[in-house]
């Protein structure tokens, strides 16, 4: 049971037109039953992977950004900028923030639904990896795979972790898979290979809109390595397709346009900037060693990782050359995307999440070859994926009770007190996650020193805002406020809520002075009215932002 083949179905055509039988593929019979079984895989894996979407709470800063980035885009209308605090947010294209607005407007603002487009991209990557086994190796390996695959816990926490990394982790895995299957299709000149071809651009323009250039960049030189290595060059010319370009430019390229339309240095700061320069430059968050995706990649995918020593052991030799094509391009695909990552400085795990449905692929078809009695086989793979799942479910319950990175508890004491008019106000730090949860519908302003010389040398809230600022300065002008206008700040309104992190009363006097109404790990809630203002004045702030 590998990645070798099956035998095709009767009734295909060659490209060069005249019928025949092709050596490998899957059956008539298993044509007939595949609808059925799609959407049994489809509604398992979706339950699976979904079923504690809610279970945690938004985890700071990552989950409450981009969460926080969608409600704005839902609360503003503005469907087309993405914005953090009302200033231009372009750290990162919006197919995220979409389909995360879309799922707040129907379900309303709750975590799970703010979940929505990672588990999704979790799904797509599944059921391609799985799709693509089934079609062009034996059964049991691709329903292994494919077990293998959502019971890593590094796969199963990143469907349900509100950031882009599995988004755009699913739709490499979906372009790199249609596009073997379109080099699978010229292999055993079969037809369908266009169908397959349009798919995988439309995939990639897709990953391009979710996290940017890598979602074309990755799988197209993954593919190329991948042909070159198993000395079928000849197929890349017939990869490309002008339908598939002209899907690619219709799905990718508006929203760029229209924001380089609308914003002339948009252009240079997302591509060189985030892209360029946050690959081959340090001063980014993060920094690690070049070790650090191999090791976490070991780690994150217990039980199953000490099992590619399985895959590692068989010998391509051994294979026919169909089966061998597979096993080259897992491996370029697996070490590819580890490579890839481990060469900049900055370092998420999250970012390898492309390279767990190889793994599963080398894993599954590895143990398969091995066994010379596969009853016992399949009772260990059981015994495997039961531990994975009581990993996977331990994880998740430990991250809840442990995680106190939120503010929802203070956002909760603002929703219930707070009436329109009043002002929101954080000082010394962004609360990503707090309009979210305390359904805020206009930006707060935010109080910290912001001619500080050293903002645009430190990767953090600080500097998310300030780059923001120059896409919209006079809007910036309204919201970032300098420290030594506190005081009036806290004049203009007959009532105002004021959020800081822990010690900050020890840094602005007038809240020293003030005793909080909520206290939590991560801030600390006042609440000021006109008593405030007694000793300052009602004089109207003149120079909302130093310069």
């Amino acid at each position: 049971m590998s990645l070798s083949p099956s035998r095709l179905k009767t009734g295909e055509r060659p490209l060069g037109g005249q019928a025949r039988k092709a050596p490998w593929g899957p059956t008539l019979t298993e044509r007939r039953g595949s609808v059925p079984s799609l959407l049994i895989v489809t509604l398992a894996v979706a339950a699976w992977l979904g079923f504690s979407l809610g279970l945690r709470r938004l985890a700071l800063p990552d989950e409450g950004r981009y969460a926080g980035v969608a409600w704005e885009m839902l609360r503003s209308g503005d469907w087309m900028v993405p914005t953090l605090n009302g200033l231009p947010f372009f750290h990162k294209p919006p197919l995220y923030y979409w389909i995360t607005g879309a799922s707040l407007s129907v379900f309303g603002p709750h975590a799970w639904a703010a979940r929505v487009a990672p588990w999704l991209g979790a799904l797509l990557g599944a059921l391609s990896l799985w799709l693509l086994l089934r079609r062009w190796s034996e059964p049991k390996t691709a329903r292994w795979a494919l077990v293998i695959l959502v019971t890593q816990p590094l796969f199963f926490a990143g469907a349900q972790f509100a950031n882009l990394d599995m988004l755009v982790a699913g739709f490499i895995t979906a372009t790199i898979a249609l596009l073997a299957d379109a080099v699978m299709r010229f292999e055993t000149a079969q037809q369908g290979h266009r169908v397959s071809l349009v798919a995988a651009y439309a995939m990639a323009a897709l990953g391009v809109l979710a996290k940017g250039l890598i979602g074309v960049l990755l799988p197209a030189g993954i593919v190329v390595v991948w042909l070159v290595l198993a000395r079928r060059a000849r197929w890349l010319r017939g990869l490309w397709s002008l339908p598939g370009t002209l899907v690619f430019i219709a799905i990718a390229a508006p929203w760029f346009v229209a924001m380089q339309q609308r914003y002339d240095d948009f252009a240079h700061y997302f591509f060189v900037y985030q892209h360029f320069h946050r690959y081959a430059l340090s001063g980014f968050n993060n920094p690690q060693p070049v070790w650090f995706f191999v090791a976490w990649l070991a780690l994150c995918t217990l039980p199953w990782f000490p099992a590619l020593w399985a895959a590692w052991r068989t010998r391509a030799a051994d294979r026919d050359p169909p089966s061998r094509l597979l096993l080259v391009l897992m491996w370029v695909w697996l070490l590819g995307i580890v490579v890839f990552f481990s060469m900049p400085s900055s370092k998420l795990i999250g970012y390898v999440l492309p390279a767990a449905p190889p793994l599963a692929a080398l894993i599954a078809d590895g143990v398969w070859r091995l066994s010379r009695e596969h009853a016992r086989t399949e009772r260990r793979l059981k015994l495997m994926a039961a531990l994975a799942v009581i990993v996977c479910v331990v994880g998740i319950v430990t991250v809840r009770i442990r995680d106190t990175r939120t503010t929802e508890p203070l956002a909760q004491v603002l929703a219930a007190q707070r009436t329109p008019g009043d002002a929101v106000i954080f000082v010394g730090a962004f609360f990503y996650d707090l309009p979210l949860h305390a359904r805020l519908t206009e930006p707060v302003r935010v109080v910290e020193a912001w001619n500080a010389f050293d903002i645009a040398a430190r990767d953090n809230w600080r500097k998310e805002l300030h780059d923001a600022a120059r896409f919209a300065p006079a809007q910036a002008d309204a919201v970032l406020i300098d420290r030594a206008d506190l005081a009036q700040l806290l004049c203009e309104h007959p009532l105002s809520w004021v959020f800081a992190p822990p010690g900050a009363a020890a840094r602005y006097p007038l809240l020293g002075a003030t005793a909080p109404i909520a206290v939590t790990e991560r801030a600390t809630l006042w609440r000021f009215d006109d008593h405030a203002c007694v000793s300052h004045g009602r004089t109207p702030i003149a120079g909302l932002r130093g310069k």
